[in-house]
Parts: structure tokens; C-alpha cells; sequence
């Protein structure tokens, strides 16, 4: 059975869909307003090998994943003015770039992607009704906020206390609050900005209010999983529980959060020059070495990003499509003993490092089996990429991943031609000029292979 460690009550706990025939999950997407950064690819993958997962178990047709777009916020309203274009010409060209990286990521559309700017009629009347149950007051500055005061359960997944927040969290002070803890729903129109007509006069919706509204439409007012970033769990997590439990009864059963992203073990920051984009990684790093260096680290711990872990996870990738190189053609299988252990390791809350292990312990068998039992070997080589799948891994030709990946250097049809004049030199007994082909090559990154069925060669 599937467990899930809740960020709520903070322990594993046996997933129980609240429909036992459909699972429902809701992630929080991206701000738009820039490239997404290595941080975001990891909630990125993280969350698309939990819908991997929950459709191998429950069935392609019966999980509904949500990640929403926030297509206006404060960080849109500026750059779109810094850049002097009009805002919706700076999302569009952020949500296709997000896309792109996505898919270069092996990451799955969402089933639904709704963005914020399609949903004000929602929001608008979720903040009307949280006014009618008293949540909710209008300012003297136009701006509308939750009371935080009236809600007895804030703080119920960060951990925290009110009487600790005042007291020592650092917190936004706006004179117009009742009380500093406050935040805001409904953003009056300034001069210049977009808005929306509302109750309370035009303007716009606060960040926290939009996924209480557009999970509630998308999913209804109670599913079953919740998840994000670390750093989404206080405020806007704990402030979504406040707003959509403020509109009447239970609002998600089981919260996950992907641990951060730190490089060289510091904190990722601009100031500090460490902030990388995917699409720098991208320009790097082949993006399913990247996607396999996310998993490498169990979602809930950090992951430390650095050349050094890699590295180690582009030579452990390659490891897995060497084993499948030059296997011969086999129907796709799933070996009963090695399926079951996949499973049970991301049964066990997604544990994606030891289902890693199963992928190498299927190798090394193939390897082992290769010459012995080449018919065995062939089923366990296309159990494998079943496996690898599930993982978003080991989808591409083995070939294609071993040759591939070199901008500079020499270029495929460079190689193949050295490797034609060292097999020439070889036949001549020239053993002087293949060895010194054999160093060049080597010295270009390429590895060569000598088989029975001739020379292979990879990067």
C-alpha cells in the first residue's frame, strides 16, 4: 500500500483516496514572470513522478493532476514594466518557455493547468463569501484581508503559534491591517495597473487567495493531495488551509513538500552567484542526466546541486544504457521480482533512490546474463525500460544517449571515420597508429569498445 509522509501531521501515513476510483492532486505551479531556476526543477520532477506513480497504481484515466500558473502578481507587474511590454506578452513568453524546459525535463503535462487571470470570477466570490463568514474585512486603503485572528486553526501545518509569529517573525506591516499577521485577498487598483471589477471596487487578487480558488474549481472543495516547495509551507500553504477551511468543512488529507535546493551547500541565491537557471543546467547537461541527478535524493531531503553530483549521475545513467546497448529485440515485459521491488520503493513515499538501486541491480543482471543468456537477458533489458519509465528514464536509444551530447569536439561522423582508420591500421598490424587513434579519440571524451560484433564507442 502507498504511504505518504503529511506534512500536516507529520508522519507516514497509508494513502486512502477520498474517491477509492479517482485521485486528485493539486501543486503549486509557477510565478511567470522569468526563467525557471534548478529550484523549480525539482518540484517540477518530483511532483511528475508522483503522477507517474499514482497513474501505475490507480490507472492513466483515473488521477487528475492540477498545476496551476500565476499570471498576476507584483514580480509580473514590475518586470513587464521594466521590460516595457504588456504583461500578457511577458507570461505568454514565460509559460512557453516553462513548457519547453518541462518537456526537456521528461515531465508529463498537468491534466489541468489553470492560470489566475481565468479564475477572478472564483476568486472574487470565495473572498465575498469569506467576508459573509466575518474572515474577511475591507481596509481603509481599498485592499481587502483576512483575519487571521478569527481563524483558530492558522498555523496547524507550519507548526507555528500566533502569539510566536507576533513575537518574533519577521512579518509584513501595513498600517491598514488590524492586525501585522493579516494578509491580503484583494489588491485595490493602483495607477497604471491591471484590475478587476470586484465588490470592492476594481483591482486584483492577492497570491495566497488564487490556488484556494482555482483548486476548489479544478478539483473540488476537498481532495486528496496538496503539494509544493518547502518554502511554500508558511505562509502561502498555511494561509490556502485558512481561506478554503474558512469557507466550511476539510480541504486536502494528505500535504507533501519537496525539500530545497542548495549548490555546493549554501543556500541558492542571485547575490550570491549561485543561481542557475535550467536552462543554463540545460546548456551543460543532458536533461535527462539532470532529471536522474533530481532523484538520486529522497524528495523530502535536500539535494545538493554541484558539477561533482552531476557527474555522478550522467556516469550512473550511462551504466544503465550501456547494459541495454545492443540487446536484441524483445516484447515488453515487466519481470514480476524487479516490478514488485520498484513498486514497493515508491510505495514507500516515493522513495525514488532505492528504486534507482532496482534499475542498477536489473543491469548489472543484464550484464551478467549478456553472454550466457542473451534471450534473458533481452526480457530484462526491456523490463527495464518499462521500469526506467515510471521514473521518466530510459526512454531514448542507448545509442543515442552514449554518442550524443557533444557540442564542441569531434562530431559522430568524425568518429566513425577514426574508427574506421584504426580498424584499418589494426588489419595492417600498424598497432602504433590505432593506439595513437584509440589516445585521440580518448582525449575527445570518446570511449571506444571492442566486441565480438566489432567497435562501439560512446562519450
Amino acid at each position: 500500500m502507498l504511504q505518504i509522509h503529511n506534512s500536516l501531521t507529520r508522519r507516514k501515513e497509508p494513502f486512502t483516496p477520498i474517491d477509492p476510483h479517482h485521485v486528485r492532486m493539486y501543486v503549486c505551479g509557477m510565478t511567470v514572470y522569468d526563467y525557471c531556476h534548478i529550484g523549480h526543477a525539482r518540484v517540477l520532477v518530483v511532483f511528475d513522478t508522483v503522477f507517474r506513480h499514482l497513474r501505475a497504481t490507480f490507472g492513466d484515466d483515473h488521477v487528475t493532476y492540477v498545476r496551476n500558473i500565476t499570471d498576476i502578481d507584483d514580480k509580473i507587474i514590475r518586470r513587464a514594466a521594466e521590460n516595457g511590454e504588456p504583461m500578457a506578452a511577458l507570461t505568454e513568453r514565460f509559460i512557453t518557455a516553462m513548457h519547453e524546459d518541462a518537456d526537456a525535463l521528461g515531465v508529463l503535462r498537468p491534466t489541468l493547468e489553470p492560470r489566475a487571470t481565468g479564475h477572478i470570477d472564483d476568486i472574487v466570490a470565495m473572498i465575498a463569501e469569506l467576508e459573509q463568514r466575518g474572515l474577511a474585512y475591507r481596509a481603509d486603503n481599498g485592499d481587502v484581508y483576512y483575519d487571521v485572528s478569527r481563524f483558530p486553526d492558522y498555523g496547524q501545518l507550519s507548526g507555528k503559534r500566533l502569539e510566536d509569529l507576533r513575537a518574533g517573525e519577521r512579518v509584513e506591516v501595513e498600517a491598514a491591517k488590524d492586525d501585522p499577521l493579516d494578509f491580503v485577498l484583494w489588491k485595490a487598483a493602483k495607477p497604471g495597473e491591471p484590475a478587476w471589477a470586484s465588490p470592492w471596487g476594481p483591482g486584483r487578487p492577492g497570491w495566497h487567495i488564487e490556488c484556494s480558488a482555482m483548486s476548489g474549481r479544478c478539483l473540488g472543495d476537498h481532495f486528496d493531495i496538496h503539494g509544493g516547495g518547502l518554502d511554500l509551507q508558511f505562509p502561502h500553504h498555511e494561509n490556502e488551509i485558512a481561506q478554503s477551511q474558512g469557507c466550511g468543512g476539510r480541504f486536502v488529507n494528505y500535504w507533501m513538500h519537496n525539500g530545497f535546493v542548495r549548490v555546493d551547500d549554501e543556500k541558492m541565491s542571485k547575490s550570491l552567484g549561485n543561481f542557475f537557471t535550467i536552462r543554463e543546467v540545460l546548456a551543460r547537461y543532458d536533461a535527462e542526466v539532470v532529471r536522474a541527478f533530481i532523484l538520486t535524493s529522497h524528495y523530502r531531503s535536500p539535494l545538493n546541486y554541484s558539477d561533482v553530483h552531476l557527474d555522478n549521475a550522467r556516469g550512473a545513467l550511462t551504466s544503465l544504457y550501456t547494459a541495454l546497448r545492443g540487446l536484441p529485440q524483445a516484447a515488453a515485459a515487466e519481470d514480476e521480482l524487479y516490478t514488485a521491488r520498484l513498486h514497493a520503493a515508491l510505495d514507500d513515499d516515493f522513495n525514488t533512490p532505492e528504486a534507482l538501486t532496482v534499475l542498477f541491480d536489473l543491469a548489472h543482471e543484464i550484464n551478467r546474463l549478456r553472454a550466457s543468456d542473451p534471450a534473458r537477458a533481452a526480457a530484462l533489458g526491456a523490463t527495464l525500460r518499462t521500469l526506467g519509465g515510471r521514473l521518466g528514464l530510459l526512454q531514448r536509444d542507448a545509442d543515442a544517449f552514449l554518442q550524443g551530447g557533444a557540442e564542441e569536439g569531434l562530431d559522430a561522423e568524425a568518429i566513425e571515420a577514426l574508427i574506421a582508420e584504426r580498424n584499418a591500421a589494426r588489419q595492417a598490424r600498424d598497432f602504433t597508429r590505432a593506439d595513437a587513434i584509440r589516445d585521440e579519440l580518448s582525449a575527445a571524451g570518446v570511449v571506444l569498445e571492442d566486441g565480438a560484433g566489432g567497435t562501439s564507442w560512446r562519450r
